[in-house]
């Protein structure tokens, strides 16, 4: 019985985390982002990962700085890192955490093109073309696969360095995108890149 409770719980938190982002894609980007924020604190540094990667991968589509929705999009991807497929199959039978790393990747790698980190953004624009794979043909691993070829073009039209500044903030030169970040917070929902 309280198994169930705690299921029952944990699919409200999704919900909830699925309503605020129906209202951001209905274009009210600060009240979602004053909700996901709620639901943060809500849920915390050291809760759920499912919950942490769901509500971090679409509170960085809220967000108007391009350095805070790479923050976020880090956040889902450490998330992500420390979910397990027991955790996923309680949420969704169907789904195994490797398929959220293509999206989580090509997101990352579209913060850091945004950002002018161009060897940051190719380094993890090839993890998410390494892990495509394990999408089906359907319309949101189709929408990756274009995410991600729109995303190659734009890179090759700047050139191997696109004008790359260096390391991004915090991060050392030849650390790997992510590493060492800090503790953070995904449903994955349609691709959401902006190449």
């Amino acid at each position: 019985m309280a198994e169930q409770q705690e299921q029952a719980a944990a699919d409200a938190m999704m919900t909830r985390i699925g309503q605020v982002a129906m209202l951001l894609h209905g274009g009210d980007r600060e009240e979602a982002r004053g909700r996901f924020l709620d639901l943060w604190a809500e849920i915390g540094e050291d809760g759920d990962a499912l919950h942490r990667c769901t509500l971090a991968h679409y509170m960085a589509d809220a967000q108007d700085d391009p350095s805070d929705e790479l923050a976020w999009d880090l956040r889902a991807l450490a998330a992500a890192d420390a979910l397990t497929d027991a955790r996923m199959a309680e949420h969704q039978q169907s789904l195994a955490v490797r398929a959220f790393y293509p999206s989580l990747h090509l997101s990352l790698a579209v913060d850091y093109a945004n950002l002018g980190h161009s060897e940051a953004a190719r380094s993890h624009l090839r993890r998410a073309r390494d892990t495509v794979g394990v999408l089906g043909d359907d319309a949101y691993g189709d929408g990756v696969r274009a995410g991600i070829g729109r995303l190659e073009l734009r890179l090759d039209e700047e050139g191997p360095s696109g004008g790359d500044p260096g390391p991004a903030p915090g991060q050392t030169p030849g650390q790997t995108p992510g590493q060492g970040r800090g503790p953070g917070g995904e449903t994955l929902g349609p691709p959401r890149q902006r190449p």
